[in-house]
């Protein structure tokens, strides 16, 4: 389950410190006097950094705003899920039994930490080059085609279109909670409908959890009409 010659092959990069790559795997289940939380802050900026620096290259008359756009839609949960999933990285993770149990290598905020974590030890053993070179051919093979409108899909407005054609109103989001320290709070909101909640999510910020939420909701709303 846990042999990473194979995720190696995958990432076309071999760690000359094992317990490097070791680290990034290792979930806080596993217990362990180390884990991927460290590894998973510094592989978030340098992510941050390579999406940006991609985006800037590739977009010369973008403004600020389009720029940010897109790559907030890049640079997130489902975004780096994608990417993980892409290396079927859920199958290297060392986890707990419970987590095992509880469906561990499927969940995207644990596939999403994994693959910063992983990302973050090559940017330590290998530099920023090697990092880019293996996040852009990811991105690229994961997104045929980076543009706002393919990447942007603005959940919300969709679904305030659609209740208010079927049901006259429009929803609401609430937060319901939050978790985590200051550098990696998550945000869950819910979204009400006729006062009845219809479904949640979790996000890095308010707006992502939001997304999420009503994409969920829509999902929802189309499978019962």
């Amino acid at each position: 389950m846990n042999d990473y010659s194979q995720l190696e092959k995958k990432l076309d990069y071999s760690f000359k410190d094992k317990q490097l790559i070791i680290e990034a795997l290792t979930h806080k289940s596993y217990k362990k006097p180390y884990n991927n939380e460290r590894l998973e802050f510094l592989g978030d900026a340098v992510l941050d950094l390579i999406v940006g620096e991609y985006l800037f290259s590739k977009f010369p008359e973008s403004n600020e705003g389009i720029l940010s756009k897109i790559r907030a839609s890049l640079v997130n949960e489902s975004g780096f899920t994608k990417l993980a999933k892409e290396l079927d990285l859920g199958k290297y993770i060392y986890l707990s039994l419970a987590e095992e149990n509880n469906q561990g290598r499927e969940k995207s905020s644990l596939l999403s930490n994994a693959f910063e974590a992983v990302m973050g030890a090559i940017y330590l053993e290998a530099g920023l080059e090697k990092s880019r070179e293996i996040a852009v051919r990811l991105l690229e093979k994961c997104h045929p085609k980076i543009d706002l409108d393919t990447l942007s899909k603005d959940y919300k407005t969709a679904l305030q279109e659609l209740t208010q054609a079927t049901h006259g109103v429009t929803p609401t989001y609430e937060m319901i909670g939050s978790s985590g320290p200051d550098h990696k709070k998550e945000f869950e909101i819910a979204v009400t409908l006729d006062g009845e909640t219809i479904s949640t999510a979790r996000g890095k910020s308010k707006k992502e959890a939001q997304q999420k939420a009503a994409e969920i909701a829509l999902t929802k709303l189309k499978g019962s009409k």
